[in-house]
Parts: C-alpha cells; structure tokens; sequence
C-alpha cells in the first residue's frame, strides 16, 4: 500500500484555504463591560458594602436576640423571690370545733444566693456581647475579602478588555496589509486565532465577575438580581502598628479572646452559686390563727339562760425555717463547677497563644506580598510593557515576525494577571492583618 506523500504545493493550497476560512469571519469590537460593575461615583463602596451586610446578616441578627434574652435573664436573676402564703381552715368532725390560720413566708437567701444568681446572669450577656462582636468581626474580614476579590476580577476584566481591543486594531491593519499585498495571509490567521484566544479569556473573567458578585449580594442580603456596582480601589495606603504593639492591641481587644476570658469568669461565678445553693438556707414565717373551741358545759349565756361554753382566741405567729446541709451539700454540682472552670481557664491560655500566633503570621504574609508587590511595580511590569512596545514597533519595522509579537504579548498578560494577583494578595493580607489584630477600620472603616 502506497503512502501519501504531501507535496509543498499541496500544503500552500490547504493554507490558502484556511487563511480564507479566517479572512471571511468577522471581528466584532468589544464592547467595555466595566460600567456594569463599576462606579467611581455612585458606586458601593467596601465599607458601606460592610454596614449592609452587618446589618441584614441572620445570624448576626439571631444572636442579638439572644442578647435581648439573656438582659431579660438578667432582670430576672435581680428580682427577688415572692413571698408565700398559705390559708388553713380545719372543722371538727361531728363537732363545732374549727381553726382558721393564715401563714405567710418570704426566703431570705442568705449565703450569697441572689449576688451569686446575679453574676452568674451577667457574664453569661457579656459572654453573648464577645461572641457578637467576634462574629461582627469574622462577617466584616469575609465581607472586605470578597469585596477585594471582586475588585480584582474587574481589574483583569478591565486589563483583557484592553487588550483585546488592541489586538482588534492590529487585526484591521494586519487585514488592510494582506489585502494590499505587503503581508502575508497567514498573518492574518494568527492574529484572529489570538483575538479568539483573548475573547476566551474575556469570558472567563466575567464569569468569575459574576459569580463573585453573586457572593457579595448575598453577604450583603440583596437579591440575585439587584443592581450592584462597585467603588474602590485594591491600594491601602493606610500604615499598620508595629508587630509588637498590634499583639498588645489584639490581646486587649480581640472579641474572642474577650470571650475566651469572660466563659472563665461565667465558671467561676457559677462555682460560687453552686456553694451558696449548698449553705445554709432560711425563710422567715410569721401567720395569724383564729381558734372557735366548745367545751363539754353550760353556762349563763347574755339573757340570763344556760349556753354551750365556748371560747374563741387569736393568735400571732412568728419564726424562721432553715434547711440544714448534712446530706446535700451541692457536692456534686461544685466539683462540676471547677472542672469547667478549669476547662475554661485552659481555653483561655490556649486561645492567647493563637492570638500571638495569627497575628504574627498576618504580619509576616503582608511583609511578603508587599514586598512581591513592589517588585511586580518595579522591576517587572514597567520592564514587561516597555518590551511589548519595543517588539510591537520593531515588528511594525519588518524586523520582528507577528509570532515573536504575539509571543510577548503573552508573556506580558501572564505579568500582568501576576501583578493583579499581587495586589490582591497585599490587600487580602491587609485585611488579615486587620482581623488578627481586630482594628477598628475592620467594621467601622478608617478614621475620617
């Protein structure tokens, strides 16, 4: 069986048709899609986008009711105990014998009951504050990343968007070229292949737009399909404290550190109510009893005749009721109180050394990526783009071929699409760094 063997003739007709094939397709100009999702006026911008989101999140929400309930507990842990009272009435059997008696009673809480039930009601809002505010603090770090996020994915939207229009125009003078004869055809082909290779990208960058919007209406509690358009910039030109002091800062002031502390003080307190319930209790009693008493003889009754004796007194009483701890000291309900205390105490230890740790290695991220970021802005994509506009003149001139153009062009979208990611990843350190340390730019934004 023979093989087929092409000829060059062979090869330049196939060629020709596929340069055909591509001159015939027609290149749209792309249109800019930044309006859409950008407004330098009008636009949200990321604290406001934060205040929103604080404000329609459903947990958040959630536990600031069950803050409202734990103040509720804690007016009711303040109010003392109501009194009792009892009314007896006994009749003699078969007799006209019959006692009356009214006792009344109010508990004392003695041993520290009610300041022990108060604290325990305390700490336990406190505890529901710090966890507020720790969540607060987790829904503002994840709101400014996504915000970022989406920031960047413009940036690259806008950068391929560029671009694209760039290679749109040299398309229209590569075609005004071959037509005129000066260039080949295949030129032609290569550089529709790229602008194709380019709208590709331009499509994945609006998806991932899209999407990422999508996320951030629903951290902030608008609808899928509400109007969103952003304001912002990925720069932070504001200047962090010093390590040192930002670890001072985030020990004195992180929400769940605070919480952390204040489930240790809600144990302790909850150890001294458990021994307050096992002292020595005390209710004070005082009742009044009416006694109607007959007697087995007669004597002169008030019109001068033989009446039943009959007697009637009244009578005050007074006393106090203690419940004695012999059996029941509460034994069990302490050693449970201080084994959580130390379970607690132990968080609390655990939870500082986090708190160092985040901290230290928030700082450490963000010294790296500023430092990679300032070598992107100098040494690399400054450089790049003068090398792209180098080879574009040169090949302009005839003494660079389009592959060698287009081969640059790519290197420099791979810079570029590194730059951007450079940023972001200043900016999501920074925001890291804002966490760890829980500044207050993270909910309220910075200092007018």
């Amino acid at each position: 069986m023979g093989r087929f063997i092409a000829s060059p003739s062979f090869w330049l007709i196939v060629l020709l048709l596929l340069t055909g094939s591509a001159m015939g397709q027609d290149v749209t100009q792309v249109k800019t899609s930044l309006a859409r999702y950008l407004d330098p006026v009008n636009g949200v911008t990321v604290d406001e986008a934060v205040a929103k989101a604080l404000a329609h999140d459903g947990e958040i929400q959630a536990m600031r009711a069950e803050i409202e309930a734990a103040r509720a507990r804690l007016r009711q842990a303040e109010l003392r105990p109501d009194p009792k009272i009892g009314v007896e009435r006994a009749e003699q059997m078969a007799g006209p014998d019959n006692t009356t008696r009214v006792v009344g009673m109010i508990p004392l809480e003695i041993g520290g009951r009610r300041a022990a039930r108060i604290a325990v009601a305390a700490r336990e809002l406190e505890l529901r504050e710090a966890i507020l505010a720790d969540l607060e603090r987790q829904r503002a770090a994840d709101v400014r990343a996504k915000f970022g996020e989406a920031l960047a994915a413009l940036r690259r939207l806008d950068f391929i968007e560029d671009l694209l229009r760039l290679d749109q125009r040299n398309y229209t003078l590569i075609a005004a070229r071959v037509s005129e004869g000066r260039s080949a055809p295949l030129e032609q082909n290569i550089a529709l292949v790229e602008i194709n290779r380019i709208r590709s990208l331009r499509e994945t960058e609006l998806g991932k737009v899209e999407v990422l919007l999508l996320e951030l209406r629903n951290m902030m509690g608008m609808v899928p399909d509400e109007p969103l358009r952003l304001r912002g910039d990925l720069v932070q030109k504001d200047q962090l404290p010093a390590m040192d002091e930002a670890i001072n800062q985030a020990l004195s002031a992180r929400p769940d550190l605070r919480a952390a502390r204040v489930a240790e003080e809600l144990a302790e307190a909850r150890i001294e109510q458990a021994r307050a319930e096992g002292r020595v209790g005390a209710d004070l009693m005082a009742g009044y009893e009416r006694m109607n008493l007959g007697f087995p003889l007669l004597g002169i009754g008030e019109r001068g005749g033989l009446a039943p004796l009959r007697m009637t007194s009244h009578s005050l009483m007074f006393g106090v009721t203690f419940s004695l701890p012999v059996r029941n000291r509460n034994r069990g309900a302490i050693e449970a109180a201080i084994e959580e205390a130390e379970a607690a105490r132990r968080r609390r230890e655990f939870a500082e050394l986090t708190v160092r740790r985040e901290v230290s290695a928030a700082y450490a991220r963000y010294n790296s990526a500023i430092r990679a970021l300032e070598i992107f802005r100098l040494g690399v994509r400054d450089a790049a783009s003068a090398n792209l506009e180098t080879i574009r003149r040169t090949y302009e001139l005839g003494a660079k071929t389009l592959l060698d153009y287009l081969a640059e062009q790519r290197r420099f979208i791979e810079i570029e699409t590194g730059y951007v990611e450079a940023l972001l990843e200043a900016y999501l350190a920074r925001v890291e760094v804002a966490r760890a340390i829980n500044a207050p730019e993270l909910i309220n934004g910075p200092a007018k």
